[in-house]
């Protein structure tokens, strides 16, 4: 079991300990408070500290709780600041704030508690006596350009109008602060500090390692940010560029990689560091030969053999070749793909599950020329393949965990690159057809709006959609019309395949639910009565539909599902998909 020190401290307590030497980091974010968390901070405390606003009268055992530190030590006997990050920074710049204004006060009061800030805020010899280069706290995150600039105000209390981090931004608002406080209150000036100092109370945690720190701040903290896997991944590759002089390079590589990653990647869980990692794991995976339907934590497989894989640089590189992959499908490149090529990785962001994005990462990561570019004809056909196979498994298999097992097998062959065929697990078209013919596609199923994305380009006409659009699913015949009318005899037929096609959001708030006569002209276009012109649609069927039909009845919705269920399996027999 895991120890743990946990014993509620005052902010003197803590930090005038001897043992006393914070380190945030090179893992951890750049320091973010800005001046609104800090005048919180400082109106919190005030009210709490000198209640009534100015009366000297004061509870000595009252206390005010400021929130968890959650700490490590590490083998350098620092202790590694895991939680606490924000407000131990924040803190130490409101004492240098203060200790600033009392080098100018000679009474005793002022004396005194300058002197309990001095070992608050430095490291002290053995006679007692504070060392101002040697601070309480040390900042080695490595992101954070403004890591130097934080020591520099604690040591020597002393910003310029020119400095613009965050960190010279809070103090100098703190001093504005206390420089209000002590016109409005000089005759007990220093009963703030020595409040804020004997009676704020922290609860400093200290684990016996980084994994239980970790885990005790995803526990505590239901505010901040927890710490990534990509953060700790970040340490690890600045260590190794350290090591091999190439610090700086990695710094200015990794603040790109961080910003392109933020741009295309939008996880449901994590962050976008960790989807790049977690894209790239499935190549590497693949390339050990695991092909087992369990997968590890992402920080599990990396951390594997002392981060082995993090102290390569051709991981870095390969993480920034696949991030601009996918930076170019995410900017339908047409530099990068032919129109046919993007067709088909548009169809596949309404993929109905993410296991698509794995299986083309790894895929690119084999087959990528010297330029980073695929061969036209075989990724094609591999595009085909993969969504023939994952929208008809959504159906047969439903669950991402039911095509683990043939999807990571394929990832096997890429990786020997073999063709993938999916061999064992071919469909049988009859089963297909039942399957498809009873399912209910209902619009909070994914696999519904897979399907029409899929039937959209089946369409040779259909121009390429932008990625950015917004598309809903678009009940031909509208379910307030069934409502009215009653006309259909079948009411499953309201959510059969055959009444359903993508449309732009913008239009189908506007055409939901009217009748199929008065959805023509917002399928089409129109000009309104304040003469602004309203565009149509770009879905080629439905544009098609409204200039060669006045109406939609449920004859319709049965040849069109008829229809769509037929060129599916046409399109499963003509990728090799069937037995």
């Amino acid at each position: 079991m895991s120890k743990l020190n946990v014993d509620q401290k005052t902010i003197k307590d803590l930090f005038q300990d001897k043992r006393a030497d914070f380190l945030i980091p090179d893992y951890q974010r750049p320091y973010a408070w800005e001046e609104a968390e800090c005048q919180t901070l400082w109106d919190d405390i005030f009210t709490f500290a000198i209640p009534d606003n100015g009366s000297v009268e004061f509870d000595r055992n009252s206390e005010y709780f400021l929130g968890p530190i959650v700490t490590f030590k590490n083998k350098d006997e620092k202790m590694e600041v895991i939680d606490g990050q924000q407000r131990l920074t924040t803190l130490m710049l409101l004492l240098r704030a203060f200790y600033t204004k009392f080098n100018h006060m000679q009474d005793r009061e002022s004396i005194s508690t300058k002197q309990n800030i001095e070992k608050c805020l430095w490291k002290t010899d053995e006679f007692g006596e504070p060392n101002e280069m040697e601070l309480k706290i040390n900042s080695e995150v490595v992101t954070d350009d403004d890591k130097n600039e934080f020591l520099a105000i604690l040591r020597t209390g002393i910003t310029s109008k020119e400095q613009k981090s965050r960190y010279a931004v809070n103090f100098r608002f703190f001093q504005n602060c206390i420089d209000s406080f002590s016109n409005k209150f000089p005759t007990y000036f220093a009963y703030l500090p020595t409040r804020i100092m004997n009676n704020c109370i922290l609860l400093p945690i200290e684990a016996e390692s980084q994994d239980t720190a970790l885990r005790i701040f995803s526990t505590l903290n239901d505010r901040g940010k927890p710490l990534s896997d990509s953060d700790i991944f970040k340490a690890q590759f600045y260590k190794y560029y350290s090591n091999i002089g190439k610090k700086d390079f990695f710094i200015t590589d990794w603040k790109n990689l961080e910003f392109l990653s933020k741009k295309i990647f939008h996880p449901l869980t994590g962050t976008p560091m960790d989807e790049l990692f977690t894209r790239y794991m499935y190549y590497i995976r693949a390339m050990q030969g695991i092909k087992s339907s369990t997968t590890e934590a992402l920080r599990k497989f990396y951390e594997k053999n002392n981060y082995a894989l993090l102290k390569k640089e051709e991981t870095f590189e390969n993480l920034i070749l696949l991030a601009h992959f996918w930076e170019d499908v995410s900017n339908q490149d047409k530099d990068k793909f032919s129109t046919r090529i993007l067709r088909r990785l548009f169809v596949l962001n309404y993929a109905p599950n993410g296991m698509w994005t794995y299986l083309v990462s790894v895929y690119f990561m084999q087959n990528k020329d010297e330029n980073g570019l695929l061969e036209e004809e075989v990724f094609y056909k591999f595009l085909n393949k993969i969504i023939g196979f994952i929208w008809t498994y959504a159906i047969t298999n439903p669950g991402v965990n039911a095509l683990r097992t043939p999807v990571f097998a394929e990832m096997l062959n890429i990786v020997k690159d073999e063709p993938v065929t999916f061999a064992d697990f071919k469909f049988v078209p009859t089963t297909v057809d039942s399957m498809f013919s009873n399912f209910r596609f209902h619009n909070n199923r994914p696999i519904t709006k897979a399907m029409l994305a899929w039937w959209a380009f089946q369409d040779k006409n259909q121009e390429l959609l932008s990625l950015e659009t917004v598309f809903e699913i678009e009940h031909i015949y509208a379910r307030n019309r069934q409502d009215k009318e009653k006309t259909l005899k079948h009411t499953y037929n309201l959510d059969s395949l055959g009444n359903k096609s993508l449309l732009e959001k913008r239009i189908n708030i506007r055409a939901a639910d009217y009748r199929f006569a008065d959805k023509i002209k917002y399928y089409q276009g129109f000009t309104n009565s304040r003469n602004q012109k309203k565009d149509g649609t770009k879905i080629e069927e439905l544009l098609y539909l409204s200039n060669h039909m006045t109406d939609f009845s449920e004859e319709d919705i049965q040849k069109r599902s008829r229809n769509i269920m037929d060129t599916f399996l046409t399109y499963l027999k003509e990728n090799d998909l069937t037995q």
